[in-house]
C-alpha cells in the first residue's frame, strides 16, 4: 500500500502536470503567468471534458518549462466563466502576456492540440530573448 501512496499521493505537481486554478488565484495563476498558459475551462459532469483532462496530463510533460497548463472548474468558479463568456465546454484558451491569443471549443484530437501548444511554447522563448 505505501508503493501507492509514494506514487499516487505524494502531494507533488508534477511537471507538466495540469494545476488547478479558481477565480480567487486566476490573475496570479492566468494572467501574470511568465510562462504561456492552456486554460482548460471544464466540468467533472462533462465527458468531452475528462476525454480532454486525459489529452492534457499526456501531452503535459512534453512542454513541461514552457507552457503551465491550468484547468478551471466552471461549476465552481462562475466568475472567471462569465468573463471570458464560456458558453460551452470544454473550452481551451491559449494565453500569452495575459492575452488570448488562440481558444478552441470542444474535444480536439490530440495532434491539434499538440499543434497549438507548438505555436503557443515559443512564444515563451521570444518573451525570454
Amino acid at each position: 500500500m505505501s508503493i501507492f501512496k509514494d506514487l499516487f499521493a505524494s502531494g507533488a505537481v508534477k511537471p507538466g502536470k495540469p494545476m488547478e486554478t479558481s477565480d480567487a488565484t486566476f490573475d496570479n495563476d492566468i494572467l501574470k503567468s511568465e510562462l504561456p498558459v492552456l486554460l482548460d475551462f471544464w466540468s467533472p459532469t462533462c465527458m468531452p471534458c475528462q476525454v480532454m483532462g486525459g489529452l492534457l496530463r499526456e501531452v503535459g510533460p512534453e512542454y513541461a518549462g514552457r507552457v503551465n497548463i491550468f484547468k478551471l472548474n466552471v461549476a465552481q468558479n462562475m466568475q472567471a466563466a462569465t468573463a471570458f463568456r464560456i458558453r460551452s465546454i470544454p473550452t481551451l484558451m491559449f494565453i500569452n502576456n495575459g492575452k488570448i491569443v488562440d481558444q478552441v471549443v470542444g474535444l480536439i484530437p490530440i495532434d491539434t492540440l499538440r499543434q497549438k501548444l507548438d505555436k503557443l511554447a515559443p512564444l515563451s522563448v521570444a518573451k525570454e530573448s
